[in-house]
């Protein structure tokens, strides 16, 4: 369920947090050091705004500067930890993951609903690669293109599930990829009404993904947990009738062992 989200406009709203996050956010793999131009260009601030976020961020010791340039520092893993450390779960369902790994040879990952995004907590991966792009913790993919995204999309009611979408943009990646909403919506709400969802060859060429949600002792939505496969070698048929069981197996053991 989605909580009630603070307007922008409202006195709780502290926007020079919200933009020094943002400005965090603005390094990614393809951009791990930027210019003070390039930051306020990611970030939509004006120059001077974009500096003095730059320069605090860099007495805190989350942002290095070197000459012109400034990139992350290692004290930037400190915010990820600490999601890692409140949710001691993780090290439970890793060892499920490599269990899915070891006995199907594909790569599983447990992911949570983030925005627009579905972002990687936990996860094993097989010795193929399957996307063009390197999967792993903090990652973050379309939830709408994704089996992960879909399943925990699913979970929400239904004013949640309509006010998402009505404010989604969909963007197509592959030829496979669902661009009309209300056949989104019908994808979604299909994995609401079976427990699992597909996603096939939306977001990657060849990538063919199943997930099913996962839950804690007491019902809890703790995320979704998939298997990722190439549509080249794993057929729908096998997906289903061979990695569901054990995907559902496995949800049901966390469900028994996460208090």
């Amino acid at each position: 369920m989605l909580e009630d989200i603070l307007d922008p406009e409202s006195r709780d709203f502290v926007t020079a947090l919200a933009s020094g996050l943002e400005v965090i956010r603005a390094f990614d793999s393809e951009h791990p050091r930027m210019t003070l131009s390039e930051v306020a260009t990611r970030t939509g601030m004006n120059r001077a705004k974009a500096r003095r976020f730059l320069l605090t961020l860099h007495s805190l010791g989350y942002v290095r500067k070197q000459q012109r340039y400034f990139e992350l520092a290692p004290r930037v893993l400190q915010l990820g930890y600490a999601f890692l450390s409140a949710n001691n779960y993780r090290g439970v369902i890793q060892q499920y993951l490599e269990d899915i790994t070891l006995e199907i040879g594909e790569s599983s990952s447990l992911g949570v609903l983030d925005g627009e995004d579905v972002i990687y907590v936990a996860r094993s991966a097989a010795k193929h690669r399957l996307m063009a792009i390197t999967l792993s913790v903090g990652t973050r993919l379309p939830a709408a293109h994704t089996s992960l995204g879909r399943v925990l999309l699913a979970q929400l009611d239904g004013a949640e599930l309509d006010n998402y979408l009505a404010n989604l943009k969909l963007e197509k990646h592959t030829e496979k990829t669902i661009t009309d909403i209300d056949k989104l919506r019908h994808q979604i709400i299909t994995a609401r009404q079976q427990g699992y969802a597909i996603a096939d060859q939306e977001l990657d060429p060849g990538l063919r993904s199943l997930a099913v949600p996962a839950f804690d002792a007491k019902g809890h939505l703790i995320g979704a947990i998939n298997v990722s496969t190439n549509a080249a070698r794993v057929d729908l048929d096998t997906l289903l009738g061979r990695y569901l069981p054990i995907m559902q197996k496995k949800a049901a053991q966390i469900r028994l062992n996460i208090n």
